[in-house]
């Protein structure tokens, strides 16, 4: 089994590494809201003394309505990641849809994320892993655990070891998302870290009709249940105005949470690796 240990920008990622998280926007709204969540994500990463990672979407293809905000495209999406990059100093990280896009995305991105309905796309898969960067995928709400294996083998196919699963809930009927929090130590079985989605696991999947419900009171909750069954990281999406976020509105979470929780799950994930 493999133990490997690497950095996305300087963070360091690994089993036995120090807790980090990756946070922003659902979506890339503008570049000046991408830089105020950044500028703060920075601050808390600072104060918390934890590594972070930013995370925000040029293009959201999957969206319930064909009329639901997408993003601003791959090309303006990352010139905003790399103004992030580069005015805050925090490593940033993107989704990927489409094999062509991987290796153009990895020349401004330090992660490349593979979202979860797409996680068992082989030529996406294998377009990001040959990127050589850090590569994290998101388990599908429609896969167990232990079939995450199949992912894994994908990516290391290709050479390429930098690898973290995702969390995200599982499917439970219709519009509902539930978490079995031993499928984390099932996944950390495969030798890679794994980190835990708590916005998206608080989702209501298409519950509003032409959009996505949501719960995201439950959202530190489950963050918190998470690092305590041995999470090696978080994934939390932020904004400074969740009410008036483009995408994800009802589970976006205030940024101003963020500092506390991420507190309390330090402490709980001190405890837990005692």
């Amino acid at each position: 089994m493999s133990k490997v240990n690497f950095k996305i920008g300087d963070v360091e990622i690994g089993l036995d590494a120090p807790l980090f998280v990756m946070a922003g926007p659902c979506v890339i709204e503008s570049k000046n809201i991408c830089l105020d969540i950044a500028n703060k994500l920075a601050e808390i990463s600072q104060r918390a003394n934890m590594g972070v990672i930013f995370k925000g979407s040029f293009d959201k293809a999957n969206r319930s309505s064909l009329h639901s905000f997408r993003g601003p495209g791959l090309e303006e999406g990352l010139e905003v990641l790399a103004a992030v990059r580069r005015e805050t100093n925090l490593p940033v990280m993107t989704d990927v849809h489409e094999p062509a896009q991987a290796a153009v995305v990895s020349e401004v991105v330090d992660c490349l994320q593979v979202p979860a309905f797409l996680c068992r796309q082989t030529d996406l898969l294998c377009a990001c892993g040959q990127t050589g960067k850090p590569v994290n995928i998101k388990k599908g709400q429609f896969l167990s655990p232990a079939e995450m294996k199949n992912v894994v083998e994908k990516i290391r196919a290709c050479d390429n070891e930098k690898i973290i699963l995702t969390e995200r809930g599982t499917f439970f009927g219709y519009n509902r998302l539930v978490n079995d929090m031993t499928s984390i130590e099932i996944m950390k079985g495969l030798g890679y870290p794994v980190v835990f989605d708590a916005t998206h696991s608080a989702q209501q999947p298409g519950g509003l009709g032409d959009a996505s419900g949501g719960r995201r009171e439950v959202a530190p909750i489950l963050a918190k249940a998470a690092i305590a069954a041995g999470a090696n990281g978080l994934f939390i999406e932020v904004h400074t105005e969740p009410e008036k976020a483009k995408s994800d509105t009802a589970s976006i979470m205030p940024i101003e949470w963020l500092g506390d929780l991420l507190g309390v799950c330090r402490e709980i994930f001190e405890i837990v690796r005692g």
